[in-house]
């Protein structure tokens, strides 16, 4: 790519110089005809400078698209192998030792929650895909969200302190129906939590709320992480955009789970909304229009 924009670079030098010298000799060949030369001369090179700006901007967004499917590939690589190993390893474990009838049910409830990152990674895809290419139809039905954000957060509950803490903290109003289609809905609800659980501090509590008020359902989802700039939040529901610090370049993630938030979300006449939480991190707020 870098090759194609030197030689873009060279093309458009060579022609405002071929431009200035043909304007040169026309005008020395024609003085009488200077005014007109000239005028029609500056009209051409401020459409051929337009057209060059468009089409440099053009070859600089499909650089920056380049890079980000690039980072998308490595990052999908890298978030296959890591679950695979593990359970790889936990299975060659239960296979090559003595392991007691408790280990072994340890090791299998591991796997299993190895197994569903893997499946959600792979939903993600083939429902960011599906919604790219506008296959996916999006059939609506009534169902509970209070149950369904319930075993999401029972799902997604995970230890990481010593003392064996839970750390989302969830206030779930209950008997809350709403008419969506359930399974990208789903979808919606993990990619929040798991990106609030992924970017906070070990031990840091993430706060997941589900409750109805004047007529329209809130779904919020507060962590104490590294927070997002203000000028990064207008990006982020952008597909393969990750937020450009250092801290979030060493989380794990493919740059799909806002993006698919957000088309999800659009397809329901919902909003989503991002601010910045006290003393740190980020708020999520979804609202739904009950109907």
């Amino acid at each position: 790519m870098k090759k194609t924009l030197v030689i873009f670079y060279a093309i458009i030098i060579y022609a405002v110089a071929e431009l200035i010298w043909w304007g040169y000799m026309l005008v020395h060949l024609n003085p009488s005809r200077k005014g007109m030369i000239l005028g029609e001369g500056c009209m051409f090179v401020t459409v051929f400078l337009i057209g060059a700006y468009f089409l440099h901007k053009s070859l600089n967004k499909e650089t920056k698209l380049r890079e980000q499917q690039k980072n998308f590939l490595l990052s999908v690589t890298h978030e296959l192998k890591s679950p695979l190993a593990s359970i790889k390893i936990l299975l060659q474990t239960i296979q090559k030792r003595n392991l007691t009838k408790e280990q072994i049910l340890n090791f299998i409830d591991k796997s299993l929650l190895d197994v569903e990152r893997l499946d959600d990674m792979v939903e993600n895809m083939l429902l960011a895909s599906k919604i790219d290419n506008r296959s996916y139809s999006f059939p609506k039905a009534k169902f509970n969200l209070s149950v369904l954000v319930d075993s999401i957060v029972n799902r997604l509950q995970i230890s990481k302190c010593d003392c064996n803490q839970q750390i989302i903290n969830a206030e779930i109003e209950p008997k809350i129906e709403i008419t969506g289609d359930k399974f990208a809905l789903t979808s919606v609800v993990t990619n929040l939590v798991e990106n609030a659980v992924k970017y906070s501090s070990p031990c840091e509590t993430v706060n997941v709320k589900l409750f109805e008020k004047d007529g329209k359902v809130y779904f919020q989802v507060a962590d104490h992480g590294i927070g997002i700039a203000d000028s990064e939040k207008p990006r982020i529901f952008d597909k393969f955009y990750r937020v450009g610090s250092e801290d979030t370049r060493n989380t794990k993630g493919t740059g799909l789970g806002l993006f698919i938030v957000k088309q999800v979300l659009d397809k329901h006449q919902a909003s989503i909304k991002v601010k910045d939480n006290r003393p740190a991190g980020s708020v999520f707020e979804v609202v739904f229009g009950l109907t």
